[in-house]
């Protein structure tokens, strides 16, 4: 498997520096900045980059789990929030909540959430960031259930 890459580079002190993040592979590059990051300024932040990965992450392993139990999905559309908060005197990821919606059609709402959550705990993202709290809501989709 190939190894992947991300740069970043910071110029200037914390509040008033600015840097840019980018992919290896040169599908993204953006700007982040001390209020892109703790407040609502424009720009990118390393949260919104790793709710990124684990929202894909969990939405490919979550098809893979529901393609192997014989149920491939139509659509699955995952958004992950990311809560940085303040512990002490730094700054710690609380907590990762994913919102997921699946369109599968022939799958019961248990089966649908077990699968789910499973996906949740083999997601390799999920599995490195195991360390914070990473909650799921998984919907499956009006018109999806097994009939």
């Amino acid at each position: 498997m190939p190894e992947r890459t991300a740069h970043a580079r910071w110029q200037g002190d914390l509040r008033g520096g600015s840097g840019t993040m980018e992919l290896g592979s040169g599908a993204f590059k953006g700007a982040y900045t001390f209020a892109s990051r703790f407040e609502s300024g424009a720009g990118t932040n390393p949260e919104e980059l790793i709710g990124a990965a684990e929202a894909g992450c969990f939405s490919m392993a979550f098809a893979n789990a529901l393609s192997k139990a014989g149920h491939v999905p139509q659509e699955i559309s995952t958004t992950a929030v990311v809560s940085l908060g303040q512990e002490g005197a730094g700054f710690k990821i609380q907590r990762i909540e994913l919102r997921a919606e699946g369109t599968v059609a022939g799958i019961d709402e248990g089966t649908f959430q077990k699968i789910a959550e499973e996906a949740k705990k083999t997601c390799p993202v999920s599995q490195a960031l195991s360390a914070t709290q990473i909650t799921l809501r998984v919907t499956l989709k009006a018109g999806a259930r097994a009939g």
